[in-house]
């Protein structure tokens, strides 16, 4: 395994704990240049999560807590009049860090959410038609409170579709729940150190892009995703960007468990995450009691690597 990535795994789970599995998931979307979307009920961690992360890799990360109120000026930015210089300046907005922690985005409006589309696409803003290009290494780790509890509403599809992979964190176990119940009165993100700079982390995500990926690989995740366009429990497969960043999660899997190319397993590591998000249901598979999980498990049991 790599021994700086799994120290980052170590000082996270620190505070965040008996989720190992969610924290190599998120470390390795940061790695392959992706964001994040942790989607679960509140109190479970997922704020200290992407907080924990961003001060193991020193990156400067900004919280911003969205409510129906928050503007689209409020994430970007806005010019302004400067009376006495005479012109127009900009002034930015809390997305311009490394680690931007968008807490509850399915509670602000349609209009503001959007906001994020071009920063997540391009790592750039735009305003009055002048682009400010944001320093990498930038990630978004958003949350979001399951559809249906108050004041949410649903994330549109161009929205979910930025989103690299979709984690759920879930209960603790019952020894997980002792430890943050013994821990609940200790110093929480101060116990947390950083392992890499952002300097490393942009090093080591250019070592996870030219990752060596055999023709097969290619071929067995174009296959998975033709599936998912076939299956007739599916109205809407997967787009050609839910295969790239089902190669880019497997590569950056194989670059935590310290291997020098992509594997299947390393596939099938990541593909419930990347593409429950991106995959709809018809009406008849809901009405069966099928959920997306079980659809793509149904797939990845019938498509094998050649």
């Amino acid at each position: 395994m790599n021994r700086e990535l799994e120290q980052i795994v170590a000082e996270v789970n620190q505070v965040v704990k008996g989720k190992d599995g969610v924290i190599r998931k998120a470390l390795a979307a940061i790695l392959a240049g992706g964001h994040v979307l942790l989607e679960d009920i509140p109190g479970v961690g997922k704020t200290t999560l992407a907080m924990a992360l961003g001060k193991a890799m020193e990156l400067s990360y900004k919280r911003m807590q969205f409510t129906p109120d928050v503007l689209p000026s409020d994430i970007v930015g806005f010019t302004m009049y400067n009376s006495a210089t005479g012109a127009f300046e900009y002034k930015k907005g809390a997305v311009f860090c490394n680690l931007f922690l968008a807490d509850e985005l399915n509670r602000t409006s349609s209009k503001t959410q959007s906001a994020l589309l071009e920063v997540m696409e391009e790592a750039k803003v735009t305003v009055d038609g002048v682009s400010y290009p944001l320093d990498p290494p930038f990630t978004v780790i958003a949350t979001e409170n399951p559809f249906g509890s108050s004041g949410t509403q649903l994330l549109p599809e161009s929205q979910l579709d930025r989103f690299m992979i979709c984690l759920s964190m879930g209960y603790p176990s019952h020894a997980a729940a002792i430890d943050i119940l013994k821990g609940s009165e200790g110093q929480g993100l101060d116990q947390v150190r950083s392992v890499i700079t952002k300097d490393r982390l942009i090093m080591l995500r250019s070592q996870t892009e030219h990752l060596h990926v055999d023709d097969r690989i290619y071929e067995y995740i174009i296959n998975l995703t033709e599936e998912t366009r076939r299956e007739q429990g599916i109205a809407l497969g997967v787009s050609p960007r839910g295969s790239i960043a089902l190669l880019k999660m497997a590569k950056a899997m194989a670059m935590i468990r310290g291997g020098e190319y992509v594997i299947p397993e390393d596939v099938l590591a990541v593909i419930d995450d990347v593409w429950k998000h991106r995959i709809k249901l018809n009406a008849r598979a809901r009405a069966e009691g099928m959920d997306v999980s079980d659809m793509i498990r149904k797939i990845t049991e019938r498509i094998h690597a050649v």
